[in-house]
């Protein structure tokens, strides 16, 4: 399996799509954001003709009420990348969601235990009064491990690792197994320098205002779906609904979705560099899609069978 990562805003959508059409691939997305029905501009999702390229697996496979979780992620990309190999198709996983990546490639199985709804209620009060980060903060105190692998704004992961820590009195980080790998991994990583990766973030969020993401995300809230879903936590969404009620103003919304897309950058480089996969790093260039096309042609032709 090809594994495709790099940071946000680096251009990795369209790198992957040249890169299937070269190697008669299909993309399996890694990318949490992309699951969700009409969460469109806010995610940066593929469009309808990027989509029609080439085939794309676990894009708009819920919708915002219902989440994916993560073991059941892994099963199904595991089942996509079963199936594309059957077909003789190359699979090439893409994204920059760093816990959704190692569920796969390290084969994660976390604790299967069942919630505990009383709690968990209490929880996520507490992190709706409080603050995700508040809420964060405790589970570094209990967890180090976990929270740092946890994404400060993923309510639901933050308080689903706060949860079995307070029941089982062990940490959450210390019960997750993992089984052995399963794939033969390409792993393929893509740079940009800090400045220009940020004038590019800067560029795309413009964008997304300019493309109707205050209206996307005014129809997701009268669709009936609650600004307080952990779906509508991703970054670009609460700060249209502060605008949208007229809690700060569209500039200030903006300053803060750079703020926190910086902040997500970060996390997304120290993902990189305590990731177990082997990733070679290309700079963006021009021919990059051939040149990563004929690094995997070399790679597969060198392996052993």
């Amino acid at each position: 399996m090809v594994l495709l990562v790099g940071p946000t805003a680096a251009g990795k959508t369209e790198l992957a799509i040249s890169l299937a059409e070269l190697l008669g691939g299909e993309i399996v997305s890694a990318d949490s954001r992309l699951f969700y029905l009409g969460m469109d501009i806010g995610t940066a999702k593929p469009s309808a003709q990027q989509l029609a390229r080439v085939p794309h697996h676990l894009i708009n496979i819920s919708t915002p009420d219902r989440l994916i979780s993560l073991p059941e992620f892994r099963e199904r990309a595991d089942a996509a990348i079963a199936e594309i190999g059957r077909r003789g198709r190359l699979p090439i996983m893409v994204g920059g969601t760093g816990q959704y990546i190692s569920a796969v490639v390290e084969g994660w199985e976390p604790p299967r235990m069942e919630p505990n709804i009383r709690l968990r209620t209490v929880l996520e009060r507490l992190g709706s009064e409080r603050g995700f980060l508040w809420l964060h903060r405790g589970l570094s105190h209990l967890d180090p491990a976990a929270a740092a692998r946890i994404d400060p704004n993923n309510l639901r992961r933050t308080v689903r690792a706060l949860e079995v820590t307070l029941l089982t009195g062990r940490r959450f980080s210390e019960q997750r197994s993992r089984a052995a790998p399963k794939y033969r991994l390409i792993g393929l990583g893509l740079l940009w320098p800090r400045p220009e990766l940020y004038a590019r973030i800067d560029a795309r969020i413009e964008q997304m205002f300019a493309m109707g993401l205050l209206e996307e995300t005014r129809r997701l809230v009268e669709s009936g779906y609650s600004p307080r879903l952990p779906t509508m936590s991703a970054i670009g969404y609460p700060e249209c609904v502060g605008v949208l009620s007229g809690q700060w103003t569209l500039e200030q919304a903006k300053a803060m979705m750079r703020k926190a897309t910086r902040a997500f950058v970060r996390r997304q480089s120290n993902w990189f560099r305590r990731s177990s996969a082997e990733l070679n790093w290309f700079r963006m260039e021009e021919d990059l899609p051939a040149r990563l096309a004929d690094h995997v042609r070399h790679v597969l032709s060198s392996a052993p069978n």
